[in-house]
């Protein structure tokens, strides 16, 4: 059985150092060595299908130390889960008990026996022992339609991932994302296999006191998706921090944001990864380039083989899961044991470039549009930010694209200080000849808007919905 995630954090000659900070406070992980947030009543849990859905992060943090190796299965379910796809989550996974702190998750379970987690581990007579090898089940983060349950190991989640050497020096962490999330949740392993401390966000807060928080732990090292990247330039906030790493996934990285990273953090290493729920973490970019090279896809990388089939991006690897949960749900891999990403990939001059998902394609009279590579182009203005382009309806084409746009700094504005009409047409007018300039005349978005801001999904991605 392989060594469950507290024995292997607490081993191999180091001692459990790390600790993990959220908006109440802080919790050293080594105070699990004698406590539990469970109490006596932690042992009830061993062999159980255990439903975990806490509202702050911290408190799933810890018991993920606590349950792992105990329990025969955990569903990591984020608080913005809708009572419906709790039920499903908790029916398709056979879970018979819940960990919750959420009224929200007890009255849509109501006939689940359900634990309370304290606050602080608190002393308990058990002695920590691994009876099983636990399976995770995250729940993918589409917005629209049924989350489907994905079965995960703690050797396909974290066995590629760094241990820390004993005695040097280890960062301190940070992420965006949810730790439930398969983003986050390979943020979280990396720290607590890496014997480092972790500081959690929390969606209610802003990047400003995310950002603050973070700094007064010393975060060396970051992550979260483009959007929330992009999120953070626009604050200003960025300049409380001084991290020695920037990590983006999740999302297309274009070369802007790069740039504008860099800029940011001069002495920071920028790097971005790709990964998926089911598929897992296929490689990280470190050389502060959009795309990947494609020797990427030529040949084998750690354990990780990738091929591109009809445009799209395939992966093996015992990084995959193992399967979904559920008998209404198509298989994982196909017959050749590769995931079908669902992400566009074009090559160009020896590097290949992601173009979106393959759901995502806009059909203009017939003509497809990825919104990402229109996108690429408004963001590369200086005085843009961000911007999310969509489909809307129209009766001729079917579709026509158009765009909303996050601008940088203020709006155009006359000498008093006023914006115009004038003004504001003027800039545009200069982002459409620049799409025009770049683009086939059916991508140019047929109307661009400016927006103070832009919807994220709780996963942090832009959300997509058309009009």
């Amino acid at each position: 059985m392989v060594p469950s995630l507290w024995d292997q954090a607490n081993g191999s000659g180091h001692d459990i150092s790390g600790t993990f900070h959220d908006r109440s406070g802080a919790v050293a992980v080594a105070e699990l060595s004698s406590g539990s947030l469970l109490g006596d009543a932690l042992e009830e849990l061993r062999g159980r299908s255990v439903l975990l859905s806490t509202d702050g992060q911290l408190a799933t943090a810890l018991l993920m130390l606590e349950l792992d190796g105990l329990a025969r299965r955990v569903v990591l379910c984020t608080p913005d889960l809708r009572a419906e796809h709790i039920v499903h989550a908790a029916t398709t996974a056979d879970s018979d008990v819940m960990v919750t702190d959420r009224v929200a998750a007890r009255e849509a379970l109501p006939q689940l026996s359900a634990l309370t987690p304290a606050v602080r581990p608190a002393s308990t007579s058990m002695t920590r022992r691994a009876s099983v090898e636990t399976e995770w089940i995250l729940l993918t983060s589409g917005t629209t339609g049924t989350p489907k349950l994905v079965a995960h190991t703690l050797m396909s989640l974290g066995g590629a991932l760094p241990r820390a050497a004993p005695g040097g020096q280890r960062p301190v962490w940070s992420t965006f994302y949810d730790i439930r999330r398969y983003g986050g949740l390979q943020i979280y392993l990396r720290a607590v296999l890496g014997g480092a401390s972790l500081v959690l966000s929390h969606a209610a807060e802003s990047t400003l006191d995310f950002f603050t928080r973070a700094a007064a732990a010393g975060v060396t090292h970051i992550s979260g998706t483009p959007s929330h990247w992009r999120r953070a330039l626009m604050s200003g906030a960025t300049a409380l921090l001084e991290p020695e790493y920037v990590r983006l996934s999740g999302e297309i990285v274009d070369q802007t944001v790069l740039d504008n990273l860099k800029a940011a953090f001069p002495d920071a290493g920028i790097g971005h990864a790709f990964a998926s729920t089911e598929a897992g973490v296929a490689f990280d970019v470190n050389d502060g380039l959009a795309g990947f090279p494609a020797e990427y896809v030529s040949a084998a990388r750690a354990g990780v083989e990738m091929r591109v089939e009809d445009g799209t991006l395939r992966i093996r690897s015992r990084r995959i899961a193992s399967r979904y949960l559920g008998d209404a749900v198509a298989p994982l891999e196909d017959e050749a044991g590769y995931v079908d990403t669902g992400d566009l990939v074009e090559l160009h001059e020896g590097r290949y470039f992601f173009r979106g998902r393959k759901t995502g394609v806009i059909n203009v009279g017939g003509l497809k549009v990825h919104p990402e590579e229109v996108e690429s182009v408004l963001n590369a203005d200086p005085r843009v930010r961000m911007s999310l382009v969509r489909a809307r309806r129209n009766p001729i084409l079917g579709a026509v694209v158009v765009a909303d746009v996050v601008l940088a700094g203020a709006a155009p504005s006359a000498a008093d200080g006023t914006a115009t009409a004038a003004s504001t047409d003027s800039l545009k007018e200069e982002l459409l000849d620049a799409c025009r300039r770049a683009l086939p005349a059916h991508k140019v978005p047929a109307s661009l808007r400016f927006v103070p801001s832009l919807e994220l999904t709780a996963a942090g991605k832009l959300v997509r919905a058309n009009a």
